[in-house]
């Protein structure tokens, strides 16, 4: 079983060429949709988290207030930090059972890990293959702004968080150039799969989903 880090900057489309990687039969593990899970009310995470920054970043329901949480910790880089050190170990050791699990189940061929902060959190350590997905800094900015409807100022901040996109790309096994359309990313994607994964025989039996 081949794992495949895809990593990137805010609004290059990681996420994008993650879901190639799935079509094609890996399993996506999305640390994001883990983060969340961490996050959920009374979980460990979630205690520390609100021990941290207090019962303001919480929701009428107790779930934590993300966007509210995400203005405090963008805007200081200290509490970005001890954020992350609250969640980072979290998620990464989920990512770890699951690819333990997807191993043993041995009906897998690919695993595609969707981490923003892939290679700052030490989770490309993981991954046999690391891919990062660029786009120019204009398309970056315009793609965050129209997905998140963050303002100029806020796309700044969270692109400043992220380590610089060529010191990513300058690391990478796999640079996919993720600002010519579609079409062209998909052709990248499927160059890589191609490389990475071996070809399965027509009996073999269809990728599982992820374990929870």
């Amino acid at each position: 079983m081949v794992v495949i880090g895809v990593t990137g900057g805010v609004g290059t489309g990681k996420s994008t060429v993650a879901r190639m990687f799935q079509r094609l039969g890996a399993v996506v593990l999305d640390a994001d949709a883990l983060a969340h899970e961490a996050m959920e009310p009374n979980r460990p995470a979630w205690r520390r988290i609100v021990r941290a920054f207090g019962k303001g970043i919480l929701n009428p329901d107790q779930t934590i207030n993300r966007r509210r949480l995400a203005q405090r910790v963008f805007r200081d880089a200290e509490a970005r930090r001890r954020l992350e050190r609250i969640i980072h170990p979290q998620v990464l050791r989920e990512i770890r059972l699951r690819i333990g699990r997807l191993r043993r189940a041995r009906r897998t061929r690919a695993v595609a890990l969707d981490v923003p902060l892939l290679i700052e959190s030490g989770a490309a350590r993981m991954a046999d293959a690391l891919v990062v997905v660029t786009a120019p800094p204009e398309v970056q900015r315009r793609r965050a702004q129209r997905r998140h409807g963050w303002s100029a100022e806020e796309t700044k901040r969270r692109i400043r968080a992220q380590w610089d996109l060529a010191a990513k790309a300058a690391l990478a096994d796999y640079v996919v150039d993720n600002s010519d359309g579609v079409d062209a990313t998909r052709t990248q994607v499927r160059r890589i799969w191609k490389q990475l994964v071996p070809h399965r025989s027509s009996n073999s039996r269809p990728s599982s989903t992820s374990p929870r």
